[in-house]
Parts: C-alpha cells; structure tokens; sequence
C-alpha cells in the first residue's frame, strides 16, 4: 500500500543522494538537486538522510493514499492542499488512506520535495533509487512520474513522536540577488585578470534554460585569455561553472555531462548548492570566491547543525517512549 498518482505533474521523479561512484563509467550522479530541502524533509519524517523521496518542479503532483502515513513537504511553495484543505509545509503532516494531496504551481522556489515516513519502494540500482532520465535506470521505469503510476511504501508508519514538534521555519526563496560562494578553478588560470574581476563582481541573469543538468546564466562576458575556452575533457563536480566560448557561465547540476571540455572558472561550494537550485528566472546571481579550507568549515557547520536537529529529535522520542512505559 502507498500512493497513486491521480496528476504525475510537470516534471515529477524519485530521487535520493545520488548514484555515487559511476561516473568513471559514463552513468550520470543524478540525485535531488537541493541536498538541503531533501534532507530536512527526510529528518522530519524519521528517515535517514539517504532515503528516497518525491522532487517535482513548477507544477507538481497530485496523490492519493491508499495507506495512512506520515509525509514532509520542502523546498520551493507549491501551495499544498490535502483534501482542498491547505497544509504547512517544513512540517511532519498524517496523511491517511483516501487522502488527496494536490500540489499546486510553485509560488517562490523552483524544487519542491515530499518524504514518506519508511520509505518509497523502488528498486535500488547501483545503490540508489534516484532516476536518471538519459539511462532510463533508477525510481519508476527510469522515467518521470505520469497520470496513474502507484508507488508503494517499503514500511507503514502512521504516526510519529512528537509530532506536533516536528516542524522548521520555510526558508525565503524570494531575494532578487542571491548570493553564492565559489572556490575557484580548476581552470580559472584560462581568463584574464579583467575576467576574474568581471566574475567576481558582476551580476548574472537566471535565465529561462535552467534544468536538471545545469543552469544557464546571462550577464557581462568573463573574458578567457591566451590560453581559451578549450581544454582536454575532464570530470565535472557538482556546482561546476564552466564558462564556453560565449562567456557566459553555466553551473552545472544533479544531471550534468560526466566530462566536459569546457573551462571551469570556479565551482559552487556544497552548502550553496540548494540555493543555486531554487533560483528562478528573473532573479539574479552574484558570486564571491572563498578558500577551500573556508568552503569545508562551512560545510562542517551545516552538518554539524543537521546532526543536531536529528539528534534533538531522537532524543525527545527515547525520552517519550520511556515516559510512556513509565506510566503505563
């Protein structure tokens, strides 16, 4: 028992952290293309942090339960409703057999996700249930969700501890700048002084080619030098920015190329990647150039504050659960 999709939506597919480990052999990494919203979303709802969950973009899905569970809804505002009644969302919601959950067109954001408490099942391959378009492997058929496909739940969980606990505040999507971090190269030693500056002290457009394997950027041309915007193809990290001939930037995403032969200027650090992701068009981007050391620091504090939450949360379900033998 699980859910069937009664509206698959624009663009709705299963993903989790990611296939990790098949690059060298051609398969992309794929994954949810905010780490961020995806993990909230799985702690609230009692999941590891590498459980797979439901990622739709503009308009998204609508489900109906054909079992009680226990869902979280993150990422961008698409104006979630269960029964016509509207539900918060960086919140842990009961959602029961005969429930629908409709999920509207997104309001601020770009990505929204859904976790279930237990988990989807689908298949596992090469250690993740993420779907990737191109290969066709991974989620449901290797495809995007459509009108009546049926996902069933690895567990039935009907409700959680402290459930009316188990909420964050919504984060704001709506800045008309955003800015994101980068540590520069590999190839940054490719553009001019004057490119560099442009770079690092520019606006760029979010423009209307943004998808899954990467975000196309509008802005003043990052001038290469001598040595151009060519190089021997090499791999190609999440959060690349390759700058071609054009010299405009393109950050690379969740679906991106393994190789490229490209110049990348610089690469978006992990914990700015989710906001890269919840950009949308017209909104603008403006970088600014961190060491590596700092960029790990900052990581670090992001984990270190998502290990936290989690623990705070399990902590307060042991205690509950022996204060109800206690009394019982």
């Amino acid at each position: 028992m699980g859910i069937v999709f009664n509206k698959g939506g624009l663009f709705t597919t299963v993903q989790d952290y990611g296939r990790m480990g098949h690059q060298n052999l051609g398969f992309h990494v794929c994954g949810v293309m905010d780490r961020h919203s995806y993990w909230v979303a799985n702690l609230l709802v009692d999941n590891t942090d590498r459980e797979a969950v439901l990622e739709f973009t503009i308009n998204g899905p609508t489900l109906y339960f054909t079992s009680d569970t226990v869902i979280c809804i993150t990422g961008g505002d698409f104006d979630p409703k269960i029964n016509g009644e509207s539900i918060p969302m960086y919140t842990a919601v009961e959602a029961h057999k005969g429930d629908e959950l409709e999920m509207g067109f997104c309001r601020s954001g770009t990505w929204g996700y859904i976790a279930f408490a237990g988990g989807l099942d689908v298949p596992v391959v090469m250690g993740s249930r993420s779907t990737d378009i191109k290969c066709k492997l991974g989620g449901v058929e290797g495809r995007p969700i459509k009108d009546g496909d049926e996902i069933a739940f690895l567990s039935n969980v009907k409700s959680l501890h402290l459930m009316k606990e188990r909420k964050l505040e919504s984060p704001d999507y709506g800045s008309d700048v955003v800015d994101i971090r980068v540590t520069m190269g590999p190839q940054d030693d490719h553009f001019t002084e004057e490119g560099i500056d442009t770079f690092l002290n520019s606006e760029f457009s979010v423009t209307s080619q943004c998808d899954r394997m990467g975000y196309r950027l509008e802005g003043p041309v990052i001038e290469h030098n001598e040595l151009g915007a060519d190089i021997i193809s090499d791999g190609i990290a999440k959060g690349a920015i390759q700058v071609p001939n054009s010299g405009q930037p393109i950050i690379m995403m969740s679906d991106r190329q393994t190789l490229g032969g490209y110049t990348k200027i610089a690469n978006v650090i992990s914990v700015d990647i989710p906001k890269v992701a919840q950009c949308r068009y017209p909104q603008k981007i403006r970088f600014s150039r961190v060491s590596v050391e700092e960029a790990q620091r900052i990581y670090g504090m992001e984990r270190e504050r998502l290990r936290l939450l989690n623990r705070r949360f399990i902590k307060k379900s042991i205690w509950h659960r022996l204060f109800n033998r206690w009394n019982m």
